[in-house]
């Protein structure tokens, strides 16, 4: 028996004025899944994520959470309904330390208020210290021991890419939305983030969508891959079918023919 998805996208379509941003998009991801969503600027990749989270709200179409509507809900409602992002240009605090970076994805698992963190007992100081360990555990599982208590703008930038990601991490997401993950990254760090996507996939077994322009990355992590232009889904496959569709080479590469070892 197949699982049932994720999350659902049903027929989307956002609008600004006479500009279609997303026009007819639907896609599932499944359980455990790494979902890639390619094409080129001004596709309609990160309005695609906006609708997921909350930041737009389309004039046509669902969007469902195991089951559960997303449409006209708050990012932060959402957010607290398990979907966790990250950005391609970084959000993070630079004058705050790693830990205090991951602290803050911890947030809406606090369940307790001001006057009881600062008296610092019971309830306050138990789960205070329950999030402490969670946090831990991101800083182990993506290496960052060597720069847990480091200001987050003193570090290399693949490394503060890899503290966003265990941001997002620490609210422990049922879905992960993933912009441009190794954007600006050099080749060392681009792998080093490649290793821990794929950890988070097997080994805490967070579906993700993927949004990236590093088409050697998304075709050798990828599950599945939505090809979008203009707004428009163009097809969705396993990373060779899609290589082998001739559409994605004309609409992604511009029917440049001589390019198309970019999609391999």
């Amino acid at each position: 028996m197949t699982a049932a998805p994720v999350l659902q996208v049903q027929d989307v379509t956002l609008a600004f004025g006479q500009v279609t941003a997303i026009n007819g998009i639907s896609f599932d991801v499944r359980p455990d899944e790494l979902f890639a969503v390619i094409g080129p600027n001004g596709a309609g990749k990160t309005s695609i994520f906006n609708v997921i989270s909350g930041v737009y709200r389309p004039q046509q179409g669902a969007v469902t959470l195991h089951g559960e509507s997303l449409l006209g809900r708050s990012p932060a409602d959402i957010a607290h309904r398990g979907v966790a992002r990250t950005f391609q240009n970084i959000e993070l605090f630079s004058n705050l330390t790693v830990i205090d970076n991951l602290m803050l994805g911890r947030h809406q698992h606090v369940g307790y208020g001001t006057l009881a963190a600062l008296a610092w007992i019971g309830r306050a100081r138990s789960e205070e210290l329950r999030h402490r360990r969670a946090v831990e555990e991101i800083i182990d599982f993506l290496e960052l021991a060597a720069w847990r208590a480091y200001p987050v703008g003193m570090l290399p930038y693949g490394v503060q890419k890899r503290v966003e990601l265990g941001r997002a991490l620490a609210m422990d997401p049922k879905l992960l939305l993933l912009d441009e993950p190794v954007a600006g990254m050099n080749l060392e760090e681009t792998e080093d983030m490649a290793r821990f996507i794929l950890d988070v996939r097997e080994d805490l077994h967070v579906p993700m969508i993927m949004v990236e322009h590093d088409m050697g990355l998304v075709m050798d992590l990828a599950d599945r891959v939505m090809v979008v232009d203009f707004g428009t889904p163009i097809t969705t496959g396993t990373p060779a079918e899609v290589q082998r569709d001739p559409r994605v080479v004309a609409a992604y590469l511009g029917g440049d023919m001589q390019h198309e070892e970019a999609l391999s």
